[in-house]
């Protein structure tokens, strides 16, 4: 609930709540026993929060513990507090912001009351705050501008009556006074209401002109009384109203432009401007040509409202250079102004030039000089200035050049000397540009063909020309081709391939190769053999067909290839027709005794010559092996007692060739320890050989004849029993042959080979060799013996040989026993 409660000296504004009725109606029932009393004091508003208002317990004459012991405090009925009572120290200070304009508008003089009240006893002390104002506020407009519309005709003395301003201060705070912008026109006449409200009118002291000025802005300021004074602005828009008192006029006497000719239609190319002083309907006109029939008409067209000349027309600088016309500017009263328009075409590049040829020679030999005229031309372009301004010149790079000794007029020429080789013919591309931009040019190609000299000789693609010939070869059979080129043209690269003649092997070189005059293809004249020819090396020239003629020269080498057409040949042991050659192994010989060497060797070459051993048979394949690369024959297990003396074995050579070829050897070896056994073994061995040969004779004979045997078979055996009993004296009455005697240790005792030992032995031989003795000593080397089987005598010879195997091999010894 809100009441005013007014005094007579100043307004105060109450607002109860229930609490505050409930606490002024104790203060009501205690109000006989309370004390009171009155104070004021006076602020300006605005203050800042905590600022002092005044003592209240000096004020009241109160001790500061009465304001403690009686707890002071402040009662007010207003919803906001400005005030707040310090106890402690018996001041009264700003709670809050104090807006005079805000607590009591316009009204004067503004205050605001409170009570301060404290308990035993009770008393009550009313207190009064006065605000006073201060200039916080500047004069302010309802309006930002004040609009006018005033036709110039208006008659002076008139008055127009202006927005007033608002200013919340009070006293000299408040509005005081106008002022007005200067101007030539108003005058600025101040009033005051009733009331005493201040407000001003403008009146006209001078006639408008609308022509001169068709609108004004002026500015009515509100000034306060305050210090400093504040002060508010509101605009003051004035249109002047026309009168139809002018006509159009042109803005210039005389109008220049310039359009490009081939311009598009509807180019922009002038705009005149006519402009009338007059207002609204009154400054409407009209643009027109002044001559309405002419033919320009046709080329151009103005617009009525803006006068904006555009193209209608095609226009050609090489045509017409200039346009002269007029236009006139014409309102609705009738009232006209003209001007003249010029127009100058610019030309721009539109015509290309031309290129015409005079002369042209072609071919040209490739040995013009430098210099040589080769054509003439003729350039023409039809524009002007730099756009018919030309240059010519010829594109990319190329041995010739353009010079001009004439105006419009060039020469062609060769810049360097020419090589057919290099390029037989040229595409001249001849450039002609004009200065305009952009530049427009035009080309011409030349083709030029360049006539050839003979100046290059036969070049062959190789230095050397290597080829590899199988030997035995089939005459005429074709080796290789070489290739000679010459890169100048027709005859003068026509080539011709001789064989130069040189001494080879003896004959002539043609005896051997022949080479194809035209195709160069070289031929074998013969077969040729590896093994007597390896490499033939011969010259070849090349000729071309030119006057004069030139030639060149290529060395050619033919290498002759082997062909594994020779098996491998056994150098060792030696095969002789009636002898049998045996190894010697003793039964003390451990694993990997070597026994032998097969020698062998292949008269081709590379891998055709790689020669292998391989054991095709043996008597016993468990005792020895053969090496596959050296052939050597070895023990591979210990040598027994049950192993037989006579001991065959197969060795096959075999080279790489393909397809191989090969070669066997047989080698015997003896396993014994005395050469007695040898002796007796080996003679079994040849009477065994016999026996062998005529093997198969016997059996294929045994099997016609088998039933003859049986009849004859008792014959048989007494006729052998007579022929031996009679052989038997006959020996026994011959005398018996000298036996010779051989020193101890007869053999070379410095052999080396694979037997390793020396025997010394005595020979004691009979007419009937199965019934020799021999007397064998320590055994120093192995031997080998080598029997004859129609051997009849006494022991003729013992020869030591040495064979080296290879270079990596040492020598070995073989004593070779020959008996007869």
């Amino acid at each position: 609930m809100a009441f005013d409660k007014k005094s007579t000296t100043f307004p105060v504004k109450w607002r109860f709540d229930c609490g505050h009725i409930l606490e002024l109606l104790f203060l009501l029932l205690c109000l006989n026993h309370s004390v009171s009393g009155n104070i004021r004091y006076s602020i300006p508003e605005e203050m800042k929060k905590g600022s002092l208002i005044g003592n209240v317990a000096q004020d009241l004459g109160l001790d500061l513990k009465r304001l403690r012991s009686g707890r002071a405090r402040i009662v007010t009925g207003e919803s906001i507090q400005y005030t707040e009572l310090k106890a402690d120290k018996g001041i009264l200070v700003v709670n809050e912001r104090i807006d005079r304009e805000q607590l009591c508008g316009h009204t004067t003089p503004c205050s605001f009351s409170f009570e301060v009240i404290l308990e035993n006893p009770m008393e009550l002390h009313q207190v009064t705050v006065e605000v006073t104002d201060i200039n916080d506020h500047s004069p302010s407009f309802s309006t930002n501008n004040i609009l006018f519309e005033i036709s110039e005709t208006a008659l002076t003395g008139a008055r127009f009556s202006l927005a007033s301003a608002d200013d919340p201060d009070v006293g000299i705070n408040g509005l005081r006074e106008y002022f007005m912008t200067e101007n030539h026109n108003f005058l600025l006449k101040q009033n005051s209401d009733a009331d005493g409200k201040k407000y001003a009118e403008m009146v006209l002291q001078k006639p408008l002109d609308r022509e001169t000025n068709q609108h004004l802005s002026l500015k009515l300021i509100a000034v306060d009384g305050g210090t400093p004074e504040r002060s508010g602005t509101v605009n003051i828009d004035i249109t002047v109203l026309d009168a139809n008192d002018n006509a159009p006029v042109f803005n210039q006497s005389v109008y220049k432009a310039t359009v490009r000719e081939k311009s598009p239609k509807d180019t922009h190319i002038i705009t005149v401007n006519a402009s009338d002083a007059d207002f609204g309907s009154n400054s409407d006109f009209s643009y027109y040509f002044s001559d309405r029939t002419s033919a320009l008409r046709d080329l151009f067209t103005i617009n009525e409202k803006n006068g904006m000349i555009s193209l209608k027309g095609d226009i050609d600088f090489e045509k017409d250079q200039k346009f002269e016309m007029r236009i006139d500017a014409k309102d609705q009263g009738g009232l006209t102004d003209s001007s003249k328009v010029i127009i100058e075409v610019m030309d721009v590049n539109d015509n290309a030039p031309s290129i015409s040829v005079m002369s042209f020679t072609s071919p040209v030999s490739e040995d013009s000089p430098p210099g040589t005229t080769i054509g003439i031309i003729n350039v023409k372009d039809l524009d002007s200035g730099d756009n018919g301004q030309v240059h010519c010149k010829i594109e990319g790079n190329s041995p010739f050049k353009i010079k001009s000794n004439l105006r419009n007029y060039y020469t062609l020429i060769t810049d360097t000397v020419l090589d057919r080789e290099s390029v037989s013919e040229y595409n001249i591309s001849v450039v002609a540009t004009d200065s305009g931009m952009p530049p427009l040019s035009a080309n011409k190609i030349f083709h030029l063909k360049i006539s050839d000299v003979n100046d290059n000789a036969p070049v062959f693609s190789q230095s050397v020309y290597n080829a590899f010939l199988t030997e035995n070869n089939s005459p005429g059979f074709s080796i290789l081709t070489i290739r000679a080129k010459d890169p100048d043209d027709k005859e003068n690269a026509r080539i011709s391939y001789v064989l130069e003649d040189t001494n080879f092997a003896g004959s002539s070189i043609s005896a051997h190769i022949s080479v194809n005059a035209e195709s160069g293809v070289v031929h074998a004249v013969r077969s040729f053999d590896y093994e007597q020819l390896k490499q033939i090396d011969f010259v070849v020239k090349a000729q071309d067909g030119g006057s004069p003629p030139l030639s060149s020269n290529v060395t050619v080498k033919i290498l002759i290839q082997d062909q594994n057409d020779n098996p491998p040949q056994i150098l060792y042991p030696v095969q002789t027709g009636g002898s049998v050659v045996a190894e010697m192994v003793p039964r003390s010989a451990d694993v990997g005794y070597l026994v032998t060497k097969v020698v062998a060797v292949d008269v081709d070459s590379g891998q055709n010559a790689w020669l292998s051993y391989k054991l095709q048979k043996a008597t016993d394949r468990a005792l020895f092996e053969v090496g596959l690369q050296n052939g050597e024959v070895r023990t591979i297990r210990q040598v027994n007692d049950k192993d037989a003396v006579k001991q065959r074995l197969t060795v096959i050579v075999e080279d790489n060739g393909q397809p191989s070829r090969s070669a066997t050897v047989i080698v015997n070896v003896a396993v014994a320890d005395s050469f007695p056994e040898v002796m007796s073994e080996f003679t079994d061995l040849i009477h065994d050989k016999e026996y062998n040969d005529n093997l198969t004779f016997y059996l294929v004979l045994a099997l016609a004849v088998v039933s003859f045997l049986f009849i004859t078979c008792v014959v048989v055996i007494i006729s052998v029993k007579i022929y031996r009993w009679r052989q038997s004296r006959v020996l026994y009455h011959s005398n018996l042959p000298v036996i010779p005697y051989y020193p101890p240790r007869y053999s070379d005792t410095l052999g080396t080979g694979t037997l390793q030992h020396v025997y010394n032995y005595e020979v004691c031989r009979t007419t009937d060799s199965r019934k020799s003795d021999c007397k064998f000593g320590r055994a120093d080397s192995q031997n080998v013996l080598i029997m004859d089987p129609s051997s009849t005598g006494t022991m003729q010879r013992i020869q030591s040989e040495k064979f080296s195997l290879d270079e990596s091999d040492s020598p070995i010894e073989v004593s070779h026993f020959f008996f007869k």
